[in-house]
């Protein structure tokens, strides 16, 4: 019946790929079809982060249904990028559906291109490392953020110019522990000598947030160093004590205040995510292992597709 309802939903969302470039809307009317990006969006464009973190569960559908539609849609994506102009060895944050253009420059490895990025690897890892076209992508991605968004503080500590990059995991730590409560704040800066702060107090909330908790348990799956266990046992007790309300969990405005205000809003990722990686941070490694298991960006799994593997459903073609 789930994948019933997956195909029903996946043919409902078919329409906002009808663009002069196949390039998604960002927003599809489920009843007409009709599709229209965000009005904040530049020059009327998608967002890089939206149309291109499809490829997992797109390519997953093709694989349990045998219709190789979803894996085209995601396909024509990955070839249009390819040759699109990149400046720096970036992708541009927003992108015309109409005109095949950029709508602007600006790239990031934060908000609007994040996951983008991330579905490159993942996309690499879910094949059973056979995708090298996504490999190479987001290899030579990689090579272009250390050489053009990283940047270092009077202290010598690395900064992004991104506010939820899952990589500089003791600078995310060390920003954690500078705060009040222990939490980290939205996004934070270099300025001067201040060492990794929310610099203006539109920054300093947490809204029960997982990337730190994420990285925690794909570093302590990888090393087994027991430090990463102990962080995160620390940020599980700091949610515990700060963000416990009576009617379940809530963020909070200011992470530097030792009287913290709540937001009264609990966000659908803090069940899909943040709880879901602290319960595997400290439970064993045969519980969804990695060699088997590749995580989508909202922390649901996904089976590698194995060659040899025997219990799914999937066309063989499609493999």
């Amino acid at each position: 019946i789930f994948k019933i309802k997956a195909v029903q939903l996946a043919e409902k969302l078919l329409p906002a790929f009808n663009t002069p470039t196949g390039i998604p809307w960002a927003m599809v009317n489920l009843k007409s079809g009709v599709g229209r990006n965000w009005g904040w969006a530049s020059a009327g464009s998608s967002i890089l982060a939206e149309f291109g973190t499809l490829h997992m569960e797109f390519m997953h559908l093709s694989y349990l249904t045998g219709d190789l539609i979803y894996y085209k849609k995601v396909m024509h994506i990955r070839k249009l990028l390819q040759k699109m102009d990149r400046p720096n060895g970036l992708y541009p944050n927003y992108l015309n559906p109409r005109t095949g253009r950029w709508g602007q420059y600006h790239t990031s490895v934060g908000g609007l291109g994040d996951s983008f990025y991330e579905y490159l690897l993942k996309a690499w890892l879910m094949s059973d490392k056979t995708d090298h076209e996504a490999r190479k992508m987001y290899d030579d991605a990689i090579e272009a953020i250390e050489k053009h968004l990283i940047k270092k503080s009077r202290g010598g500590k690395k900064e992004v110019l991104a506010n939820k990059l899952k990589w500089f995991i003791l600078l995310s730590y060390f920003f954690c522990h500078v705060t009040a409560l222990k939490l980290g704040p939205e996004s934070f800066k270099f300025d001067g000598a201040v060492e990794a702060v929310a610099v203006r107090q539109a920054e300093k909330y947490y809204i029960l947030r997982p990337e730190v908790i994420e990285t925690y348990w794909y570093l302590w799956r990888f090393t087994h160093d027991p430090r990463y266990r102990q962080w995160g046992w620390e940020a599980a007790l700091a949610i515990e004590k700060y963000c416990r309300v009576s009617g379940g969990f809530s963020g909070v405005k200011d992470v530097y205040s030792s009287t913290p205000t709540h937001d009264d809003v609990q966000q659908s990722f803090f069940l899909a995510e943040t709880l879901k990686y602290l319960y595997l941070l400290f439970s064993g490694d045969d519980l969804l292992p990695l060699e088997h298991w590749v995580f989508n960006t909202e922390a649901h799994p996904l089976p590698v597709l194995h060659l040899s593997n025997t219990t799914l459903s999937g066309n063989p073609a499609v493999r």
